[in-house]
């Protein structure tokens, strides 16, 4: 027993534990590969098994250390090699190694590309355990003779293998569930494997490579892994800040095709990829409108109070009357002397009969729904329905609902009328625009990466069709393509003056009445890049 008050004794065991859980890491992590095969309930049951035959294993070989000693002699001799019983194990074992490796890279790279329609498939439980024992045996050997070669003493090699199989038993199912969670772990620990078959192989062929090589190796790999691991949490801690709502619009979007928000550059990948997506582009457009409906302001989907047609009370009768023929529009609304002294709401053809039979409009406002009110005859203009500018549209959406066809008109906070809402912009919000007869396109294409704009486009709209990001205010300072560019350049720009961002050209084209009327709008290829700088 004096053995027990030696320190090298202990240094030596200190040393052996090290050595024995590093070396059973590898067949931790293989037989962890291979209870993912197995049912759920059954994981942990084939995990303590291994591990535990492992332990047996090893001392039964330690136990017949004397014997194990003599596999070292050579058996025979082909030319220059001559191989004991260890190496034949160990040659064997490395070619085990390589091929169960490059199985399970397969299967995990490649092996699954067709779609599961049935409950997943399990191994038998039986053949896993072969596979472990197997693995158990190859493991094992190696771990004694280190042990052999380090420490004379038995009983100090099976105290180093019982603590250190007690070590990995007890962080086998943190490492397990660690390294399932994580694809790219998987496939690196079947590297490692590759690499201790590969060094099996050429130690029983009788070329000799330092352990320290392949450990240091797989030291540089754990880390640069580590850091991967560590910058990929980072980066979904940061995608965690973005809101729900876009966070499954882009999951959605990138299930049927699209690319996410930060991925909106176009690349060659994606335009060979685009006739083999199931759904087309207006498809993932609608889509997005959709989701992202919620989010949008008033004044981004509201026709604008410049675009607006109303009747004035206080023209002639005869000019109020070609206007309400000329115009596209069922229904308008009614002032007097400007839009801001507003009447109501009135159908364009009961103010046509009323022109018709009496050469003037009743001003009488109503609150029905019909063009005579709900108690009698009092004249076609009605109530107008007001929502301020500040509601979402998911609130226009439910005024719209109980307006029983009407419009809705969009004030601010003084009362001033900004714009109008119809069913119609909340469907051009999210299948794109339905113009009027007197309307164009707002974006109208002119040939490759090149479109004629109008000031007022949506800038949803537009970065749908121009495929890119960065267009839409987040503060909702200016929601048209005017605005955007007033931001930019700051003052009101004259025609012909351009701006590029974010590798598009902006080129004004008209300015009416004090506003960017028409804007050309062009794709900066990569030779128009270079001239320029």
């Amino acid at each position: 027993m004096e053995w027990l008050f030696d320190p090298a004794i202990w240094a030596g065991l200190l040393t052996l534990v090290v050595l024995e859980i590093v070396l059973g890491i590898d067949n931790l992590i293989f037989i962890a590969i291979l209870a993912d095969k197995l049912p759920p309930h059954q994981r942990d049951k084939a995990r303590l098994i291994g591990l535990t035959l492992a332990m047996l294993m090893r001392l039964g070989l330690l136990t017949i250390v004397s014997w194990l000693v003599t596999l070292t002699t050579p058996l025979f001799a082909l030319g220059p090699w001559s191989p004991s019983g260890r190496d034949l194990i160990l040659l064997l074992g490395g070619v085990f190694l390589l091929f169960k490796a490059t199985v399970e890279l397969h299967e995990r790279l490649e092996g699954v590309t067709h779609v599961h329609t049935q409950s997943k498939v399990y191994a038998s439980f039986g053949a896993v355990i072969v596979q472990i024992v197997v693995l158990d045996a190859v493991f094992s050997l190696d771990a004694v003779i280190t042990a052999v070669g380090m420490v004379d003493e038995l009983g100090v090699m099976m105290a180093a293998v019982i603590i250190s199989i007690g070590v990995m038993i007890l962080a086998s199912k943190p490492l397990t569930r660690f390294v399932n969670a994580h694809p790219t772990v998987v496939v690196l620990c079947l590297s490692f494997l590759l690499m201790i078959g590969l060094s099996l192989v050429a130690e029983g062929l009788g070329f000799h490579i330092p352990k320290g090589y392949l450990y240091a190796a797989i030291g540089f790999s754990i880390l640069i892994e580590a850091l991967n691991q560590f910058a990929r949490r980072n980066f979904l801690k940061n995608e965690a800040r973005m809101p729900l709502r876009d966070r499954t619009a882009d999951t959605v979007l990138r299930l049927m095709g699209g690319k996410r928000r930060q991925d909106a550059e176009p690349d060659a990948h994606d335009e060979e990829q685009e006739e083999a997506q199931a759904f087309g582009v207006e498809e993932r457009n609608m889509v997005s409108g959709v989701l992202t409906l919620a989010d949008r302001s008033i004044r981004s989907i509201m026709t604008p109070r410049s675009e607006m047609s109303w009747v004035n009370l206080d023209d002639e009768a005869d000019d109020i009357l070609r206007q309400l023929q000329e115009s596209p529009h069922s229904r308008m609304p009614v002032g007097r002397g400007q839009l801001d002294n507003l009447v109501g709401i009135a159908r364009t053809k009961d103010l046509i009969s009323q022109l018709v039979l009496q050469a003037r409009i009743d001003d009488g406002v109503v609150d029905g729904d019909g063009p005579n009110g709900p108690n009698g005859p009092n004249g076609p203009i009605r109530k107008p329905i007001l929502l301020p500018d500040t509601a979402g549209v998911l609130k226009a959406m439910d005024t719209l609902k109980r307006a029983h066809g009407q419009l809705v008109l969009v004030t601010d906070e003084f009362g001033i009328v900004q714009g109008l809402l119809t069913p119609v912009d909340i469907l051009e919000a999210i299948a794109g625009e339905f113009p009027d007869e007197d309307e164009q396109l707002a974006i109208q294409p002119k040939g490759p990466g090149e479109w004629e704009v109008i000031g007022t486009a949506d800038l949803h709209q537009l970065e749908q069709v121009l495929e890119t990001e960065g267009l839409v205010s987040v503060d909702d300072d200016y929601t048209s393509l005017a605005g955007f560019l007033l931001a930019r350049f700051e003052s009101m720009p004259e025609p012909g003056q351009e701006i590029e961002i974010d590798g598009l050209r902006y080129r004004i084209l008209s300015v009416e009445e004090r506003r960017i009327a028409k804007v050309l709008v062009q794709r900066i290829v990569a030779d128009d890049a270079e001239q320029a700088a």
